[in-house]
């Protein structure tokens, strides 16, 4: 039996774009199947710190919202997904101008409690440049779809 995603690459970026406030437009779903979620920070200023480098900060952002959007894509929608618990290694310095993709798996998906991983990427450049593994807490009284 073939698996299909609870929600479509569209719907997640619409949910993105619509319930995220501002934060949303910082990001583009670029992909979601049953293997994985691709997603993009768009370059800005506002996310450099001294140094002329991507901030921690937005690069835990981006692994955050890219794994919690990947388990939803896979359940459906259950905003109410909380990430518990985030480990991530800062490899290299991102480089100002160019956007920041994260390449995510689902590792574990269980009833209540979901592990995923990202891989931080600046656009073109092969080496990531981060890695989070993060672990979500999915409502008990959850329907999955």
């Amino acid at each position: 039996m073939t698996q299909t995603l609870a929600l479509t690459r569209a719907q997640l970026q619409t949910f993105l774009d619509g319930d995220f406030g501002p934060l949303g437009g910082d990001f583009t779903v670029d992909r979601a199947e049953m293997d994985g979620l691709t997603l993009r920070l768009k370059s800005s200023d506002k996310f450099l710190r001294p140094g002329n480098t991507i901030s921690g900060p937005a690069m835990f952002a981006l692994a955050d919202v890219a794994v919690y959007l990947a388990i939803l894509s896979r359940i459906g929608m259950a905003p109410l997904t909380v990430t518990t618990s985030c480990s991530i290694d800062f490899m290299r310095k991102p480089e100002a101008g160019r956007d920041v993709l994260a390449h995510t798996r689902i590792l574990k998906l269980g009833r209540t409690l979901a592990i995923g991983d990202a891989l931080l990427f600046m656009d073109g450049l092969d080496a990531p440049v981060a890695r989070a593994n993060m672990t979500y807490s999915i409502p008990p009284d959850f329907k999955r779809a």
